[in-house]
Parts: C-alpha cells; structure tokens; sequence
C-alpha cells in the first residue's frame, strides 16, 4: 500500500514527520534510486527506499515495552556523561527510543518502542494525550495551592495549569496534564513556594502503571492510543 514518504520515514523511527519533510526537501531521500519530493508515495513492499543512501527494510518487527522508570535514569539512548539510561532496561535488540520523557528524578510508567507511528500519536500536542501523576511535596497543600494549580501558573512556554487535581494527603496530591513542558509539575510547585519530594507518573493516555515494580518492564504486542 503506498503511503506519503514521511509518514514511511517516521513509522520507521528514521525522524517525525516533520523532520522527515526536511529530509525530503534537502534531497536526503531517494525511491527505487530516483531523488524524491515532498508529496510523493511509496510501498515499502514494493519500492526500494533510502535515506542518505542507507536503504530501509522492507518489513520491520516493531516492539513495546512497558516500564517502570527508576529514579537515576535518564530518557535518552546515549549519553556523553555515562548516565544511566532506561535503554539499558529493556533488551538492547531491536533499538528503541523512549516515548516522551521523565526526568532524572521521577519514577514512573514510560513507553519505549521503535515504532515511530506511535510515539507520534503519543506526544504530539494535537491528540491531547492525557497523563497522570502523583505528588508528595515538601508541606501541607493549601486549598489556595490546588486553585493556582488548576486555574494556571506562567511559565515560560506560557500558562501551566493541571486539568484535574486531587488532594490525597497533607502533602500529597494527584494531577492529570496533557502538557508536556520540561520539569513542568517542579516548575510550577516552585512558582508557589513548594518543593517536590517524590513525582511519580501512573498513566499515559489509556496506559496505566498498575501493579508494575520499579525497574521492571512488560513486552507488549501492540499499544492501542
């Protein structure tokens, strides 16, 4: 079945769509030898496809793993600083990249995969993918703290606000975003005089955490957004 180039390119984890364009528009991209250009469609069945002349496969075996993120691991496949990195959880064949990001410091549900298809539905603003997390902060949380949070704190990027929140504890709440700023719940705890202890994200989407132990990971077949 033919399908627009960058969708291939993405699908493939080769850039997202709109990086692939750029491939595209830059010459970087080639079907059956032939220099493509933006709007052309190819059958990865059929057409032999290359990215600086680094041919893809006609048929890919995508993976999905499920994991409870660690604290002191870090979302990225390599790292200059010897970090340790969720990629080292997971089996090192096929590669995958992680869906989205948790900091350093934050324990919690991640996606990793190589299907470039899905992790665009996953974070691209546009499909409004809800995530979920819960708090423990450094004090008791006032019902002036959970207005602010819900109504918005300015942040660089622009408002942050949560969509839902939920006191749990004294010092404790849960939260539902469907932003995705970096560090954005610190960030916004700080702009209020709090300071996080313990972040930790229960579900992506549809995708819950549950019962998973820390550190460990479930292999899926397919992920449904």
């Amino acid at each position: 079945m033919e399908e627009r180039l960058q969708k291939i390119l993405s699908r493939y984890g080769i850039a997202s769509r709109r990086k692939a364009e750029e491939l595209i528009l830059n010459k970087e991209v080639k079907v059956n030898g032939k220099i493509s250009k933006l709007g052309d469609k190819a059958d990865v069945e059929k057409d032999k496809i290359s990215v600086n002349n680094k041919e893809l496969e006609s048929k890919q075996d995508f993976v999905y793993y499920i994991l409870n993120k660690p604290k002191g691991y870090i979302c990225s496949v390599k790292d200059r600083h010897s970090r340790q990195l969720i990629t080292d959880l997971v089996p090192r064949n096929p590669k995958v990249w992680s869906v989205g990001r948790l900091d350093k410091d934050t324990t919690g549900i991640i996606i990793l995969t190589n299907d470039g298809d899905l992790t665009n539905k996953l974070t691209h603003p546009s499909f409004k993918h809800e995530k979920e997390y819960v708090v423990k902060v450094n004090k008791d949380i006032t019902s002036d703290f959970l207005e602010k949070m819900q109504k918005g704190i300015k942040l660089e990027e622009g408002i942050a606000k949560a969509d839902k929140i939920k006191k749990i504890s004294g010092n404790r709440f849960s939260l539902i975003l469907h932003q995705g700023w970096k560090r954005q719940i610190r960030r916004m705890c700080k702009e209020l005089d709090y300071s996080v202890l313990d972040l930790k994200r229960i579900r992506v989407g549809k995708i819950k955490l549950g019962d998973l132990k820390i550190g460990k990971y479930i292999k899926k077949d397919k992920i449904k957004v």
